[in-house]
């Protein structure tokens, strides 16, 4: 089984077992929906939950295990980070891309000079998402992910083409 990462957690919440999720999914509600299995990963293995409940709070899911419904059973898992089976991956609209599809492409512009290689799509919240592209120089640059500047993936060629204006990079 091929497992991909959608959030860690990093805090407990309450005493009854609820679990604070950094996401990295744009589908949360449809991730921990009740009765869904989420892999968290500790000490080198992948543990099945059964998921229990989730809601947000702050910007942040808020999920329970089922049989976990206590503080004391899963602050052992602060920390780790939560994944789910690829196979269980919706298929999204054309156009639409997974960061996993994402991260790793070479990053090039228009004209299809080798500007870097993409090593991580990041969120801010309520803001659009940056590309962190890590330059040939060694250097590093955050791209938005708006189709202003990103014109083209081309999955299967395995590059983004990029429009560079001044100041970009």
């Amino acid at each position: 089984m091929e497992y991909i990462c959608i959030g860690k957690i990093v805090n407990t919440f309450g005493i009854k077992g609820e679990l604070k999720i950094r996401s990295y999914s744009d589908f949360d509600a449809e991730r921990y929906k009740k009765g869904s299995t989420v892999y968290v990963f500790k000490d080198g293995k992948y543990l099945p939950f059964i998921t229990a409940s989730y809601r947000e709070h702050k910007g942040f899911p808020l999920v329970s295990f089922r049989d976990l419904q206590d503080i004391n059973l899963v602050e052992q898992y602060k920390d780790c980070e939560v994944y789910i089976d690829k196979d269980a991956r919706k298929q999204l609209k054309a156009g639409e891309y997974y960061r996993s599809e994402i991260e790793g492409l070479k990053a090039v512009d228009e004209n299809g000079n080798v500007l870097g290689t993409v090593s991580a799509i990041e969120e801010t919240l309520g803001a659009n998402n940056y590309m962190r592209i890590e330059k040939e120089d060694g250097s590093e640059a955050l791209i938005p992910y708006v189709p202003a500047f990103v014109k083209e993936v081309k999955k299967e060629e395995g590059m983004i083409v990029i429009h560079v204006v001044e100041g970009l990079l």
